[in-house]
């Protein structure tokens, strides 16, 4: 254990005093909660400010759109009522070419039921069209219950829309939140297991390369020589984590009501627990892989190992986003390469049954112990291999051997 210590503090100091260690986890929470403010405060202050005109023979539904639009809570739009003159499409045509008018709006009270066509400036601009749109629907609405005799605060709070609390066990949640929640924890554990479970690769790639493995196992144990740079490595993957997830929960504290997005105390945990299983699985692979090859580019064209499981992960992303209690995101999330990600995913969405939980961490301790023995048994071989490319058969000679 003491050599175990040695390499692991060594592994930590090295790596936390490097600018890049700093850099990231000072600039991704500064970016994150700068991408939080400047969404919320342009999702708060931005609006439709698009200047169109409506074609019309009835003013009264154009002047109820023109009340919609200009006034209303997400536009500030300009609104121009025209009556249906001859070469009136021509000539507004010709106003968008001169980029004085971003769209007209042509309503047909000739026909049964009525048709309307918008015709925008650029066909990108969604948010005009979605604003006409939602727009016009409203102002149909009034004038017909304007018909039939309701008055004008009882149109209000008809058309009032609607807040529907989504209740839980805890109390009162928002979906949405929950959504994004769940989202950030899973890539954050997508991108904190891959680069420092690779982490682990490159640097027994460095040692190789500088020899500094003869020296080292002149003194100590490849297997404790592989154990102290899982953990050294898995301590600074934790402390860059720890730092990120006491800054976003600073960030959604200070945002306060600006933002609703903050993460659990539950959430933490398992995130935590889950980051050390999976970091400790994949790390554990990275190294066999690492052991395997002489350069960078060889390890890249091994990364399909540790990819693979994680791309399979985001594919799964859509079934359990929809149905996080159904057979297949239990059995996927039972899947030991799959489990860190997925079953917390499905934590941070829908709590799973006590025993799902327990069941998918044994089922990774399990594999950590397989898949660490064989590890082992390659790392302790590979790292004094140099100069060739081992296949199959050799690696699993050298298995035998150890």
């Amino acid at each position: 254990m003491h050599n175990i210590w040695l390499i692991a503090k060594r592994e930590y100091t090295e790596r936390i005093r490097t600018k890049g260690f700093i850099i990231a986890t000072v600039l991704i929470p500064t970016l994150m909660g700068g991408g939080i403010f400047a969404a919320t405060a342009l999702a708060n202050h931005s609006k439709t400010g698009s200047h169109i005109a409506v074609v019309t023979s009835q003013p009264q539904p154009a002047t109820d759109l023109k009340q919609q639009l200009e006034n209303g809570k997400d536009t500030t739009m300009t609104v121009d009522i025209l009556p249906p003159l001859p070469e009136i499409t021509k000539a507004l045509d010709k106003q968008m070419d001169d980029k004085k008018l971003d769209g007209y709006l042509v309503i047909h009270q000739d026909t049964q039921p009525a048709t309307y066509d918008f015709t925008p400036r650029s066909s990108a601009d969604i948010a005009t069209s979605t604003a006409v749109k939602d727009g016009l629907q409203s102002a149909i609405q009034r004038e017909y219950l304007t018909q039939h005799g309701a008055s004008s605060s009882e149109i209000d709070a008809f058309t009032q829309p609607i807040k529907l609390n989504i209740v839980g066990k805890g109390g009162k949640t928002d979906a949405r939140t929950s959504f994004i929640v769940a989202y950030i924890l899973f890539f954050l554990m997508y991108m904190v297991v891959l680069m420092y479970g690779m982490n682990v690769a490159r640097s027994i790639i460095e040692e190789k390369t500088s020899r500094i493995f003869e020296v080292l196992l002149a003194t100590i144990k490849p297997q404790e020589l592989l154990a102290g740079k899982i953990l050294g490595v898995g301590a600074v993957g934790l402390t860059q984590v720890g730092v990120w997830m006491i800054a976003a929960a600073g960030i959604a504290t200070y945002a306060g009501a600006m933002s609703n997005v903050s993460i659990s105390a539950t959430q933490a945990i398992f995130f935590i627990i889950y980051f050390a299983l999976g970091y400790s699985l994949y790390s554990s692979v990275a190294a066999a892989l690492g052991a395997m090859t002489n350069s960078e580019q060889e390890l890249q064209q091994l990364n399909m190992f540790l990819m693979m499981p994680l791309f399979f992960c985001m594919l799964m992303i859509g079934p359990l986003v929809s149905n996080p209690n159904s057979t297949l995101s239990r059995i996927v999330s039972q899947i030991p390469f799959c489990a860190p990600l997925l079953m917390n995913f499905r934590i941070s969405l829908s709590m799973p049954q006590p025993w799902e939980i327990a069941l998918s961490i044994a089922l990774i301790l399990v594999t950590i112990y397989i898949v660490l023995s064989i590890s082992s048994r390659i790392y302790r071989v590979g790292i004094l291999m140099y100069g060739k490319k081992p296949n199959l058969p050799e690696i699993l000679r050298w298995l035998k051997y150890s």
